[in-house]
């Protein structure tokens, strides 16, 4: 009966504290960790969900960028940052094609990092040089498959989203693209426009600066879902490749052992600024669809790309 007596008031101290850890946080400005320079597409977005996360919560969630190992460096820093929700990673799908590609890390991004929220998605945009000859998805298909290792894809680099496109697509189609890797996708676009390289599946925000030039043609969006920037596009399961989906997404972690009660609150204020009417403009311009998860919904769909991506390493010996 004593340790009854004595449990009840401990249990209601903990319920206590955690609804305290969740009321005072934050209480100092938080960090958000980015894997790349300034100016690219996860920087960029970074800066405009930190921004509203910070004027929601009356704190600055300020962008600091450890560039460098493919993102790894930055994933790193935060996996061994105190678990207390003032430095959190900005991530993005190359985190989770990390895990296969860049296996000798100092981390466990499974088991030193807490998903937090899924974000947006950016879509990929097929898109052909009109030299190619193709008009369609079938098409090409037809083609790549008389002229294997003939036709060069064009990407921004080992292991991104658009050379994993390529590659699952190689799988997917029964082809063989030969990939091209680039430091970027500007550069990848610049050798696309010229003839260069053939096609390219362009993060969508690339293609989108192409998309009134009439220079090269668009065929398909690679995601399972049309893409917000071009609905007219059909996407490539649509016409045949059926579970064809990739893309860019970008997401929050936080380091593992974070209470529960700062990670839910750091989901529902991502979740509201997401959806936020300027957030949603600012994503529209950059191509980016809000998508928005719960912590539990966003852990499921990171184990879900791991596994997806790692096969994919695999099967195609992608290696940096």
């Amino acid at each position: 009966m004593r340790w009854r007596v004595l449990i009840v008031p401990v249990i209601s101290l903990l319920c206590i504290a955690s609804a305290s850890a969740q009321d005072s946080y934050p209480s100092r400005p938080v960090k958000l960790i980015v894997g790349l320079s300034a100016g690219s597409s996860t920087d960029v977005t970074a800066r405009i969900v930190g921004q509203k996360m910070g004027q929601i919560l009356g704190q600055a969630f300020v962008v600091e960028n450890r560039g460098g190992a493919a993102g790894n460096i930055a994933t790193s820093v935060v996996a061994h940052s105190a678990p207390d929700g003032y430095a959190l990673l900005f991530g993005s799908v190359a985190t989770t094609v990390n895990v296969t590609l860049s296996p000798n890390t100092s981390f466990d991004f499974v088991k030193d990092l807490t998903p937090i929220a899924l974000l947006g998605t950016v879509p990929n945009i097929l898109i052909v040089h009109p030299s190619l000859g193709v008009n369609s998805v079938e098409e090409l298909i037809a083609l790549a498959r008389k002229r294997p290792n003939e036709i060069m894809a064009a990407n921004s680099g080992i292991g991104t989203s658009p050379h994993l496109s390529s590659e699952l697509f190689n799988l997917m189609a029964g082809v063989k693209l030969v990939s091209v890797p680039y430091q970027g996708s500007s550069q990848a676009m610049t050798d696309l426009l010229g003839g260069r390289t053939m096609l390219m599946f362009a993060p969508a925000p690339t293609a989108l600066s192409q998309r009134n030039s009439g220079t090269l043609r668009f065929l398909a969006s690679t995601q399972l879902k049309r893409a917000g920037a071009m609905p007219e596009l059909p996407t490539i399961d649509e016409l045949g490749l059926k579970g064809f989906d990739t893309g860019v997404w970008f997401g929050l972690f936080a380091p593992a052992g974070t209470p529960k009660a700062v990670i839910d609150r750091l989901a529902k204020v991502a979740n509201e600024a997401i959806h936020s009417d300027e957030v949603v403009a600012a994503f529209k311009a950059q191509g980016i669809d809000p998508i928005g998860s719960t912590p539990e919904e966003f852990s499921v769909y990171v184990k879900a790309e791991i596994e997806k991506w790692g096969k994919v390493v695999t099967a195609a010996g992608v290696k940096r």
